[in-house]
């Protein structure tokens, strides 16, 4: 007997996912998640980036202040090169003081999907809290990706 419900609708109460379409080969669209130079043409101003399990995943959006609105100190957790990278992430500013000390942080996979002449981009965002402060990070935290892809669709080049 099945169940009425579905698992899909069981795990997505609060998960970021957000999908995009690139021109590019799936090695190129991993490049833009994993190559520093590559990370500041759409997402942020600084990265420090080294593209092996538990290397640094650490963006600067104001680089001479490298502790506030950044993700220092997270770490790549999986990594299979031009198919899926994850890593641990930190929010801004507003939202620092109760996520960027959660344990664990909050978690985000991006797997690359070959799609025609491009690549598929599926971003999933998870280890949202259910209180409404989070919900409010989890909320704001989508808006950013959602603009941040189509931002790399408009950068994206071969």
């Amino acid at each position: 007997m099945s169940n009425p419900r579905s698992l899909v609708e069981s795990v997505t109460d609060r998960v970021v996912h957000v999908a995009a379409l690139v021109p590019v080969a799936p090695a190129r669209a991993f490049a833009y998640f994993t190559m520093p130079d590559l990370l500041t043409t759409w997402l942020t101003a600084t990265a420090e980036v080294d593209p092996e399990v538990s290397g640094r995943y650490e963006l600067f959006w104001n680089p001479r202040d490298r502790e506030v609105d950044s993700t220092i100190g997270c770490r790549i957790t999986a990594l299979v090169a031009d198919e899926l990278v994850a890593f641990q992430w930190r929010g801004p500013r507003p939202f620092r003081d109760f996520a960027n000390g959660a344990d664990p942080l909050t978690h985000v996979v991006v797997a690359f999907v070959p799609a025609g002449a491009g690549t598929r981009v599926h971003l999933v965002h998870s280890g949202w809290r259910s209180d409404p402060e989070w919900e409010e990070a989890r909320a704001w935290q989508e808006r950013a990706w959602s603009g941040a892809l189509r931002e790399l669709e408009r950068v994206a080049v071969p």
